[in-house]
Parts: C-alpha cells; structure tokens; sequence
C-alpha cells in the first residue's frame, strides 16, 4: 500500500507542478511535473498488474485445493481454497 500512496502523491505533486508552470509561464516546471506525473501514473499502472497477476495465481490454487480437498475430505483444504479464491478475487479487483 505504501506504493500506492506515493505513486498518488508524485501523480498529484506532477500534476500541481505543471500547473503551475503554465501558469506562471515556466515551461521547465511544467514538464518537470508533467513527467513526475507520467513516472507516478507508469508506477501505479505496473503495481496494478503485479497485483492482478498475483490475484490469478491465488485464484488457480483457490481452485485446486477446494476440488482436491473436496475429493479427498479434507475439509481444511476445502476452506483453504475458498480463501485463497476470496484472496484472488480482491487482488484482482484492485
């Protein structure tokens, strides 16, 4: 999580400090910010995936331990994969 926060924080800071370099005319602050926020929004996107791809494997051993454990009556296993199925679905959203 704490990626997230900062990547949010270089989004906002870039996005003021373009601003207001175009309002004050300075085009060096302008692109300065406009590419802390590129860097920041660049960042968020590849963490996104990393955590969506994290999400799909949490799915697909959700899966095979609720139909092994369901096979073998192991009822822990069962419930092992319904959470790590849960884990995956809310990685996945994210």
């Amino acid at each position: 999580m704490t990626d997230r926060l900062s990547n949010t924080y270089n989004s906002a800071m870039g996005g003021a400090k373009e601003t207001v370099g175009r309002v004050v005319g300075s085009e060096n602050l302008a692109s300065s910010g406009a590419a802390q926020k590129a860097q920041a929004q660049t960042s968020q996107s590849n963490q996104d995936a990393q955590t969506h791809a994290k999400g799909i494997g949490h799915n697909i051993e959700g899966a095979a331990q609720k139909v092994v454990g369901s096979a073998t009556d192991d009822h822990s296993m069962e419930a092992r994969g319904h959470g790590n199925s849960a884990l995956g679905d809310v990685q996945r959203k994210v």
